[in-house]
């Protein structure tokens, strides 16, 4: 709202914006329960993508308005003078860029899909209320004149300079974009969803440490193999493997040399079943022989530690246990509880291990045969990793030695490389259908070759200036931000076209004008609201908003600076007026 004051000047013209974005959020709300019926953590992010786009429309309109208006100061013909000028390059606008967004619909990614499809239908809401129900605001509210021109002035030294530099200024361009093709290989996607949670929250810190015991981790592996005779054969060859801490399968249940170990077990059962099941159990003591046994052993341990130091553990302990006598027997319960509690079930449990008998296959729960054989006979392993899967490098390592010796493998390791290949093989598809059905829009709106490339270059370019900082400071893409891609085609196509547009029209001065006033403050407040998340506790939060800031500035940085160095002078000045 506050850069909305600073780009409008003007109250009425705000809440005017304010409630046509309100009332196209609930519209398209409306359409996604109709059309989705739900949303999932992707799709809900165009509400931020619809905030963020929408409210260039209104900026757009509203700031056109203000310049009519101080060309005519009469509200209807202003209204209407502005509708005729903006009109086109905001519907022009508005469908580039519902087309970009509805060419996610095609991909397997369900989020992304069912995103470009809220998004895109929001871009025509948007459009639609923008030229209907932001000018009858507008009329009703009355904005008051305008006293000086709405355009920047002082920016006519720039515009000169790009118009007679405009050969080093592409140059420069083109070697940033040069840059950015070579380097475009080290940009790295982070498939670990892991990565985008707070690593100092408890749940975080409790899996990490289950992490970190290969027996508890839950980046296991999972081969399903033919027999139970052919698990155990397989298991035993993945064992092998130096990546792997164990292979684990039914037969592991079942154990190996029993005649030796049973052997064993008998000679200490012999030994130790006396004293483990005595004949006769002496009465539990009470508290007075408890009380003198504790006085009678601290003078024994005093009498051990004489001439030692207080902080001997022998003092120590003798200390401690005069401290209970003189309670007497109330903290004796205590004290039980804390030294032999455990002592009972330990001694059941040597018990019942001094009686172990053979075990066979026939032998084992069903339940516990369940979760590892199936009913038709096909027989599970579990393989545990040695190496740190904490890491990308770490999972990618282990899952590619057990498919050496099991390529039909799978688990959580398998499972969130496929599911980032796929995010990244949709996001790649939607972005060339994007551009194809954006390029062929504009083609068949400008009808000229030349237009269109002047549309896109510099929102390619932006794209390689993002990812060559996002290499440089060593933020890869990830399942978060990576929806950045398409709110940079989206806002990027739009700026670019409200300044082609002008040019075409022959209007001179790309930055004194309007329109540059327009998008200087429409990216103000799109980044503004998208960076605001960069300060996020939550990385995956706070890297998307990091990555939206970036597209977005670039965005602006080409659409300001290297797009009219590209436009040159305008072929038929004096047309409009800017």
């Amino acid at each position: 709202c506050l850069i909305l004051f600073f780009a409008l000047r003007s109250a009425r013209l705000i809440t005017a914006i304010l409630i046509t974005l309100v009332v196209g959020l609930i519209t398209t709300a409306a359409f996604a329960t109709a059309a989705v019926g739900h949303l999932n953590l992707i799709s809900v992010a165009f509400a931020v993508l619809f905030v963020g786009i929408a409210v260039d429309f209104g900026i757009q309109f509203s700031v056109r308005y203000r310049a009519e208006r101080f060309e005519v100061d009469d509200l209807g013909e202003a209204l209407k003078r502005a509708t005729a000028r903006v009109g086109v390059p905001l519907t022009l606008a508005a469908a580039a860029t519902a087309v970009g967004f509805l060419s996610f619909l095609p991909t397997d990614y369900l989020g992304v899909s069912q995103l470009g499809l809220i998004a895109g239908v929001g871009m025509i809401i948007a459009l639609v209320l923008n030229l209907t129900l932001l000018p009858a605001l507008l009329a009703l509210l009355r904005p008051t004149g305008e006293a000086v021109p709405v355009g920047y002035t002082w920016a006519a030294p720039i515009d000169r300079f790009l118009l007679r530099r405009r050969k080093l200024v592409l140059t420069l361009a083109g070697l940033i974009a040069l840059i950015g093709l070579i380097l475009s290989p080290q940009l790295k996607f982070d498939f670990n969803p892991l990565h985008l949670k707070d690593p100092h929250t408890e749940s975080m810190e409790t899996l990490a440490d289950l992490m970190n015991d290969p027996e508890t981790t839950p980046y296991s592996l999972d081969v399903m193999t033919a027999s139970v005779t052919e698990a155990a054969e397989l298991s035993a060859k993945i064992s092998k493997l130096p990546e792997v801490y164990a292979a684990v399968s039914i037969s592991n249940y079942v154990p190996e040399q029993q005649d030796e170990k049973l052997a064993a077990l008998s000679d200490a059962a012999q030994l130790l079943q006396p004293t483990l099941s005595p004949a006769h159990v002496a009465d539990p003591p009470t508290d007075n022989q408890v009380l003198a046994a504790m006085a009678k052993c601290a003078g024994q341990l005093r009498a051990v530690a004489i001439g030692r130091p207080k902080e001997d553990g022998a003092n120590r302990l003798a200390a401690a246990l005069d401290r209970i006598f003189q309670t007497g027997s109330a903290k004796l319960p205590a004290l039980n509880a804390a030294l032999i509690t455990g002592l009972m079930p330990r001694l059941e449990d040597l018990r019942l291990a001094l009686s172990a008998k053979r075990v066979t296959y026939a032998d084992l729960p069903p339940d516990l045969i369940r979760s590892w054989v199936a009913p038709d006979g096909r027989a599970r392993i579990d393989v545990f990793p040695k190496i740190d899967v904490t890491t990308n490098a770490g999972i990618e390592r282990f899952a590619a030695a057990v498919r050496t010796v099991a390529p039909q493998v799978s688990g959580g390791p398998i499972a969130i490389q496929e599911s980032a290949q796929t995010v990244v093989d949709a996001f790649a598809l939607a972005g060339t259908l994007a551009v194809i059905a954006i390029g062929i829009l504009l083609f068949v709106t400008l009808r000229r070759v030349r237009d269109v490339a002047l549309v896109l270059a510099p929102l390619l370019l932006a794209a390689l200036m993002t990812l060559i900082t996002s290499i440089l400071i060593g933020l890869p893409l990830n399942f978060a931000n990576i929806i950045a891609l398409p709110l940079l085609l989206g806002i990027g196509v739009a700026f670019d076209i409200y300044f082609v547009m002008n040019w075409r029209a022959g209007l001179e001065g790309p930055l004194q004008s309007s329109t540059a006033r327009a998008v200087l403050f429409s990216a103000a407040t799109t980044t503004v609201a998208f960076g605001s998340l960069a300060a996020s506790s939550h990385p995956g939060t706070s890297d998307m908003g990091t990555l939206l800031a970036m597209a977005l500035f670039f965005t602006l940085v080409c659409t300001l600076f290297v797009l009219p160095a590209l436009l040159g002078p305008v072929k038929a000045p004096g047309k409009a007026k800017v």
